[in-house]
C-alpha cells in the first residue's frame, strides 16, 4: 500500500486513543476548502456552481489555522476549487507541518510548475494530482484538451524535486475496465506514492448527471478493474493505493459500511458543512457545534435520498480505517488473500425507508452566504433567512 509507515502508525494510535476513551464519533481526516473557485470547469463537479461573490471568497491563514485547532483529526486533505490559486497557501501548508499535521494538497497542476518552489518537500506532505485516467478519460472528464499532458509533466516534476506525490482518480459510468487498469499500469510505473481511488458522487448542481455511478455499477466496475489488477500482479505491475484495503474491498462490494460523516468533516467559507464533504445541507460555526448539534441519524444510505447511491472515499473511507482497527482480521485476509472479484456480494443497506430529497438548501445557504457578504462591505444590513 502507498501509505507512509509513521502516517499508518500515528493514525492507528490515533484511532486507538479515541476508542479507549469511548468517544463514538471522531475525525480523521479534516477536508479543507479554502476556496471554490477554479480554473477548469469539469462537467462532474458540483462546487463551482456559485455566484461570482462567493467564488471570489477565501479562507485566511488566521481560519485555516484555527481550524485545524479545533478539529483534532491528525490528516488535512486541502481541496477546492483550485487549492493553488489561494495566495496563503504556502503559508497555511507550513503551519499545518508545524503543528505536526499530514497535509494532502489536492490539485489539477495546472499552476504547479509555476507555485511548486513556494513549497519544501517534507515526509508529512504529499501533492496529490487529479488525473482520471488516460489523456482521452482525463481531458474528458475536465472538458479541457492538453490538461492530461500538464499534469503528467507536473507529476514528473514533483517527484524531481523529492515531493511525495500522488495521484487522485475519480471514476464515473462508462469508464472501461481495460482502459483504467492500463492507466493504472502506467501509473506504476511512475513510481509514486500510489492512487487515490473513487466513484464520482452525483452532485445536485454538476452540470452533468448522466455519468455518475449507482452502487451496483461501482462495485461491477471495481471488480472488473481489481479483476484485471490481479493478471497485472502477475506481470510485475504492482498497483499501489493511498487507502485502507477494506475500503477497496468495500468498493468491490465485498464490505456492507454505512458512512461516517464525521470522519472526514469540512471547513469551507461557508463554514463547517453539515453533514461531509460532499452533502451541504448547513453549516456550523465551529467543529465543535458541527460534532454536537447535526443530526447525524438523518443522512447517510439507507437514511436519505440524496447519499443513496455514494461510496466515495470522503464518506467511507473513515469507517474502512475505523473497521481494520476494530477487526484487524479483515485487513489480514484482504491482504493476504487480495479483495474479491467473484461470488456474491456483501448485502447492501436498504433504501426503501430513506428520507426524500430537500432540492431548496443550496440556493438558501448561497442567500445566507450573499447577504453576510454584503453586510460585510458595508451595505445596508439585510436580514438573513433562517437556516
Amino acid at each position: 500500500m502507498g501509505v507512509p509507515l509513521n502516517q499508518a502508525v500515528r493514525v492507528g494510535g490515533y484511532i486507538l486513543k479515541q476508542h479507549l476513551k469511548g468517544n463514538k464519533r471522531y475525525p480523521l481526516v479534516l477536508m479543507l476548502e479554502p476556496l471554490f473557485r477554479c480554473n477548469l470547469a469539469c462537467q462532474g463537479c458540483g462546487k463551482i456552481d456559485y455566484p461570482n461573490e462567493i467564488l471570489n471568497q477565501r479562507i485566511s491563514l488566521e481560519d485555516a489555522i484555527k481550524a485545524a485547532e479545533e478539529c483534532p483529526a491528525p490528516i488535512i486533505a486541502i481541496a477546492g476549487g483550485e487549492p493553488l490559486l489561494h495566495k496563503e497557501m504556502p503559508q497555511i501548508v507550513e503551519a499545518y507541518l508545524k503543528m505536526g499535521k499530514f497535509v494532502i494538497l489536492c490539485t489539477n497542476a495546472l499552476l504547479l510548475e509555476k507555485k511548486i518552489d513556494q513549497y519544501k518537500p517534507h515526509k508529512n506532505f504529499c501533492w496529490d494530482i487529479h488525473l482520471d485516467g488516460d489523456k482521452e478519460m482525463h481531458d474528458r472528464s475536465v472538458d479541457q484538451d492538453g490538461v492530461y499532458e500538464r499534469a503528467i509533466d507536473a507529476l514528473k516534476l514533483s517527484k524531481s524535486k523529492g515531493f511525495r506525490t500522488s495521484i487522485n482518480c475519480t471514476l464515473f459510468d462508462g469508464a472501461d475496465p481495460d482502459r483504467v487498469a492500463a492507466f493504472f499500469d502506467m501509473v506504476a510505473d511512475l513510481d509514486i506514492e500510489g492512487v487515490m481511488t473513487s466513484p464520482g458522487y452525483a452532485y445536485e448542481r454538476a452540470p452533468d448527471q448522466e455519468h455518475f455511478l449507482n452502487r451496483q455499477r461501482t462495485k461491477e466496475l471495481f471488480r472488473a478493474v481489481f479483476r484485471r489488477g490481479k493478471e497485472s500482479k502477475k506481470r510485475g505491475k504492482v498497483w499501489k493505493f493511498t487507502q485502507s484495503p477494506l475500503f477497496l474491498d468495500f468498493l468491490a462490494g465485498n464490505q456492507s459500511y454505512a458512512c461516517t460523516p464525521w470522519g472526514n468533516p469540512t471547513r469551507n467559507v461557508f463554514g463547517w458543512q453539515r453533514p461531509c464533504y460532499l452533502l451541504g445541507e448547513g453549516y456550523a460555526k465551529s467543529f465543535k457545534e458541527l460534532m454536537e448539534t447535526t443530526d447525524w441519524d438523518k443522512y447517510g444510505v439507507g437514511n436519505y435520498e440524496k447519499c443513496s447511491d455514494c461510496m466515495v472515499h470522503s464518506g467511507f473511507e473513515a469507517t474502512a480505517v475505523m473497521d481494520s482497527i476494530k477487526r484487524p482480521w479483515q485487513i489480514a485476509k484482504v491482504a493476504l488473500a487480495g479483495i474479491k472479484t467473484e461470488g456474491a456480494m456483501a448485502k447492501d443497506i436498504p433504501l426503501d425507508k430513506a428520507r426524500k430529497a430537500d432540492f431548496n438548501v443550496f440556493s438558501k445557504h448561497v442567500e445566507i452566504k450573499m447577504a453576510e457578504i454584503k453586510t460585510a462591505k458595508g451595505a445596508p444590513q439585510v436580514a438573513l433567512p433562517a437556516e
